[in-house]
């Protein structure tokens, strides 16, 4: 944890600190699944297409699985890859023993239909957690038997760092209602006991609704929306957005990464906020290893240590 001198915790240390420390717990689970069962967990990747930042996030992945122990497996398909392939190629994948996590980059090539390809997912084998089982699981509060959705785990981590396991009497504002994070996030803090507003584009006064909280969680995926005067003071803000915007002052047709939160002023206010980049980003990553070891005890009939 980093405190400056007004007093304001910056998570950016912490970050580094969970992510390694998420790591090193799956490793250690990972060496004990060998030794109890003979089994390596193994991870496949499906990437369609040349997008280069998915591009990235894969190879992000694959590095983080090797360093876990995994056998990792990426499958790079052609963007012109039709439907039934990528299907085709996903069944094999829920059949084959030696998988236990799929997992599919997204996005796809606009010619597919990434949620029938993710539905097709077997619920065991999603450590997206985007499978509509999974996402029931949550939504009933059963957090022993799905898995959680990577983004909104590894921001849960964060949260519970500055403010532990029980979150009762405190105030959170989710800003946005997608599957992916929004939903998922506000269950997580709803099952923590947190009272849980969520709002998004269509919320009346929306600044006033975040001035209310007392965890402030961004996703939205508008770049710098939530300014110093949407937080709270001393408030904790979670930012998951990762924004690309024109950096002129760089050079011509240069950018860089922002999140959802205006960071500089922001910080000036909050008790405890995530950079962009840096911040909850590192967390999705070990948040994945993390189901995807989970998976491999689950289908081996043996209970996980990350449970």
């Amino acid at each position: 944890m980093c405190v400056r001198a007004d007093g304001v915790r910056h998570l950016a240390l912490a970050t580094v600190i969970d992510g390694k420390k998420v790591a090193a717990a799956v490793r250690a689970s990972a060496a004990e699944l060998e030794r109890q069962a003979g089994v390596r967990a193994g991870l496949a990747v499906v990437i369609v297409g040349d997008d280069p930042a998915s591009h990235a996030y894969v190879g992000a992945k694959g590095r983080m699985a090797k360093e876990c122990g995994f056998n990792s497996i990426q499958h790079t398909l052609p963007a012109e890859t039709t439907q039934s392939e990528l299907a085709s190629l996903v069944a094999s994948l829920n059949e084959d023993p030696s998988v236990h996590g799929i997992l599919l980059q997204l996005p796809l090539p606009k010619h597919l239909y990434a949620d029938t390809i993710i539905q097709s997912i077997r619920p065991e084998k999603d450590v997206d957690g985007l499978h509509v089982v999974d996402a029931g699981k949550l939504a009933t509060g059963d957090l022993a038997t799905g898995l959680i959705s990577c983004t909104p785990a590894g921001a849960m981590l964060l949260v519970r760092s500055i403010h532990g396991q029980d979150l009762s009497g405190l105030m959170a504002v989710v800003i946005g209602r997608s599957n992916l994070f929004g939903k998922p996030m506000a269950q997580l803090l709803l099952n923590a006991n947190a009272t849980v507003t969520t709002a998004h584009s269509r919320t009346k006064d929306l600044a006033s609704v975040a001035r209310g909280a007392d965890i402030l969680v961004a996703g939205a995926g508008r770049p710098e929306m939530v300014k110093a005067d949407w937080v709270k003071p001393g408030a904790t803000v979670i930012d998951v957005g990762i924004n690309r915007i024109d950096a002129p002052e760089r050079g011509e047709g240069k950018t860089r990464l922002v999140g959802d939160v205006a960071y500089a002023e922001t910080s000036d206010v909050a008790g405890a906020i995530t950079p962009v980049p840096g911040g909850v980003g590192p967390m999705t990553i070990a948040m994945l290893m993390a189901n995807t070891i989970t998976a491999a005890y689950r289908l081996n009939g043996l209970v996980s240590p990350q449970a």
